[in-house]
């Protein structure tokens, strides 16, 4: 499992990289062998959401074959439109998160990384011919405590997705939570990813 710290800048405050903390908090309930699973398979995919503050921010890792459906730079036109259509769909992250009403969140900087793609600073130790995305979508909110849920649409969106691992770190507390592709039509509709007692 990746631990990155680092400061990130959201609405004028600097705030610590609430996923190291949450990660490092949660390391009690997560064993050795989950905290291995994570390790590039293909059809997961991991979300770590921390909500502090006024801030919801959403960190995803996932293998690039479950976004495009290869793990290298695009070679032909088809391959290159592909990724130009799944990028959009990226930074417009506020269509794949929906974020319960009840926080009043705005989608705020979107950072993408994937040395295979040429974008922002990707994980340096990423092993060659198994390329990732990475992501930060960060929301600024007016009541980011009430958020009790996120509707994904990653699953109709991306279609090489089977499964989503998520630990969300909270007012509420700490919780791991797991979806899986739902069967049919359902898989069409948004997944609830829910936390809180």
């Amino acid at each position: 499992m990746k631990h990155h710290i680092r400061l990130r800048r959201i609405s004028g405050l600097a705030l610590p990289s609430l996923f190291a903390a949450a990660l490092f908090a949660a390391a009690p309930f997560v064993s050795a062998q989950a905290q291995q699973q994570h390790a590039h398979v293909h059809g997961q995919m991991k979300l770590d959401v921390a909500i502090d503050g006024p801030t919801v921010v959403i960190d995803m890792e996932s293998p690039l074959d479950n976004i495009v459906g290869f793990e290298r730079a695009p070679k032909t036109d088809a391959e290159k439109a592909t990724v130009e259509a799944a990028v959009a769909q990226l930074r417009a992250a506020d269509k794949l998160f929906t974020i319960d009403p009840a926080a009043n969140c705005k989608l705020g900087p979107v950072d993408l990384r994937s040395g295979a793609l040429g974008l922002g600073n990707p994980d340096p130790n990423e092993p060659p011919g198994h390329a990732d995305l990475d992501a930060t979508f960060s929301f600024n909110c007016t009541n980011a405590a009430a958020a009790k849920f996120i509707d994904l649409n990653l699953f109709s969106v991306f279609k090489g997705l089977r499964q989503i691992d998520s630990q969300i770190a909270s007012a509420q507390g700490q919780f791991k939570r797991q979806l899986k592709r739902p069967a049919g039509a359902q898989a069409a509709q948004p997944a609830r990813l829910s936390w809180g007692k």
